[in-house]
């Protein structure tokens, strides 16, 4: 029928068209068809995706955010006009003029929701609203390892439909790999999108789930275990080593899971407040400390009185609020939760160390009412014997990975956010990678506190690292952080960037996270003489690329 040269041409347009084109380029054919015959000028027929998404992420250290900005991205290239917004801006009482939003939610700690989104969940929970008219999906995320595995996606989607909302897409909930799971999401909502509208394409309400990945886990010999601080420091930061018992695959950027256990002391004093045949060995893996906002509800309930902590050790529960004789320890326990497994990054390299895995581990000391407490996995890990066999388990985070070894780097780590850019770079020096490394370092004390410096000094010297940094807070009056020195480097950090520099901070989240953040938009704004709205936008424009990336706690 066609020519060999025109029905190439077709063919080239249909393979390079998404299938939205395809629908709209049918509805435009039929229309020419019918004009000709009635003999008056085709007219343009609307694209079949008519539907004006929401998308609305709460989000604790980025990643709801990330698939936020792709999804949009993504929906603007097939000519769907959607929207995003965090949910720390979005207005309850607005949900209900709403038809169609689609949520992305993380999950932390104890099954709770990320700090940006708490007040949205229960303003929604607490209102009257009807929101019959709304439709809407949700992608949880979180971590298959933890007990409430997205729990806050669950929560989210159960209230939605308790208000009358209807699911555009079952729940969906996305472990640590969350990419694919995405993928098939977005691939999902636009094959729902593609009826006349959103209503038409609305599911069963019985909630689904994605497929997750399942996680091996391993055992090794803790072989070597040293402080990395010296006498007369603040801190007491570990470095340890693990030799595993079967071989181990894992990349720059991953981290380890362990499973940490309840002290003795904690448990005999628990126990204490029950019958003196109670059973002390089932408290060993079960969640006694730091008891979120859900779990001290049930506590108050079962004791009748007003728990008015919003995080809490099981411990000093039971001293302040006597609990009545009637309640057993059985009816304490069926609260607990199982201990969620704890993280910390990765701070060796395959190629480089053996095969062996090593962290880098700060004790964590604080006070509450002045009882001095520590972390929990933290004193297991401090406690832990040279020559013990320990459980463990590799999370890969592909949100966190090095860039081709041609291009260069900027690496922002201070304290104990050092771990994964000693993997980072000691990788890129058994590789023999061309790209400049540039590495920010900062601590309290210059003397005691410097980690890791002789392997730092070997870095300088043979010249894998083309720059570093260092700012110790505490060796002089006014305070020194690594976003000073940043500052002090604007013009070279900006032409880093300008060049395609990948960059990188690891660490806590507040408030060093945010604050080198805000300094790194300041620098752009000021180097590239723009304002700060459009430095800022830089920045999330190379975080969409995936040229800034963090790993913040």
């Amino acid at each position: 029928m066609l020519s060999d040269t025109k029905l190439t041409l077709l063919q080239q347009l249909v393979a390079q068209s998404s299938k939205e084109e395809i629908i709209w380029t049918k509805g435009y054919l039929a229309g020419f068809l019918s004009a000709q015959n009635n003999g008056v000028q085709p007219v343009e027929t609307p694209t079949a995706v008519a539907v004006k998404p929401l998308i609305v992420y709460g989000t604790e250290t980025g990643n709801a955010k990330k698939i936020a900005t792709q999804l949009l991205a993504n929906f603007k290239k097939n000519k769907i006009q959607a929207k995003s917004t965090d949910i720390f801006q979005f207005d309850v009482t607005k949900l209900e003029k709403e038809t169609l939003v689609l949520f992305i939610v993380s999950t932390q700690g104890e099954g709770e929701f990320p700090q940006n989104a708490v007040g949205f969940y229960e303003k929604l929970k607490a209102s009257e609203a009807k929101l019959n008219q709304l439709n809407f999906a949700v992608l949880g995320l979180g971590d298959s390892s933890y007990p409430l595995f997205c729990n806050a996606g669950v929560l989210l989607d159960e209230v939605l439909v308790e208000k009358g909302a209807k699911r555009l897409l079952p729940l969906v909930k996305a472990d640590v790999d969350f990419a694919p799971v995405v993928t098939q999401w977005e691939t999902d909502l636009k094959n729902a999108f593609a009826g006349s509208n959103a209503s038409a394409s609305v599911v069963s309400n019985k909630a689904g789930t994605a497929v997750t990945s399942h996680k091996k886990n391993f055992k090794g010999i803790v072989s070597h275990k040293i402080v990395l601080n010296d006498r007369g420091s603040n801190k007491e930061t570990y470095h340890i080593e693990i030799i595993p018992n079967e071989e181990l695959v894992y990349e720059p950027g991953d981290a380890i899971g362990f499973y940490p256990k309840n002290s003795e002391q904690e448990i005999v004093e628990i126990v204490s407040f029950f019958d003196k045949n109670t059973q002390k060995e089932v408290l060993f893996d079960k969640n006694i400390r730091g008891l979120g906002k859900k779990s001290l509800e049930l506590l108050s309930g079962l004791f009748g009185v007003s728990i008015t902590e919003e995080k809490a050790d099981l411990v000093d529960i039971l001293k302040k609020y006597p609990k009545p004789e009637t309640v057993s320890f059985e009816d304490v326990l069926t609260l607990l939760h199982p201990i969620a497994p704890r993280l910390y990054s990765i701070s060796s390299a395959v190629n480089a160390h053996d095969g062996q895995v090593h962290i880098t581990v700060n004790k964590n000391t604080f006070s509450i009412d002045g009882t001095l407490k520590t972390g929990l996995c933290s004193q297991f890990l401090a406690d832990f014997p040279t020559e013990g066999e320990i459980e463990f388990y590799i999370h890969k985070n592909n949100n966190f990975k090095l860039p081709a070894e041609d291009k260069d780097i900027i690496l922002i780590g201070p304290g104990t956010g050092i771990a994964p850019f000693r993997s980072f770079l000691a990788h890129r020096d058994a590789e023999g990678a061309e790209g400049r490394n540039w590495l920010f370092f900062g601590e309290q004390h210059f003397a005691l506190d410097f980690y890791y410096q002789t392997e730092i000094q070997e870095w300088i010297a043979s010249g894998l690292l083309t720059h570093f940094d260092t700012a110790f807070s505490r060796d002089q009056e006014r305070k020194i952080y690594v976003q000073d020195r940043i500052r002090e480097k604007a013009t070279d950090f900006n032409e880093w960037l300008e060049s395609g520099a990948s960059l990188y901070i690891c660490g806590q989240k507040n408030p060093m996270s945010t604050d080198v953040e805000n300094t790194i938009i300041e620098v752009i704004a000021s180097e590239r003489n723009i304002s700060k709205e459009e430095a800022k936008q830089v920045l999330e424009d190379l975080e969409t690329a995936g040229k800034y990336q963090k790993d913040v706690y």
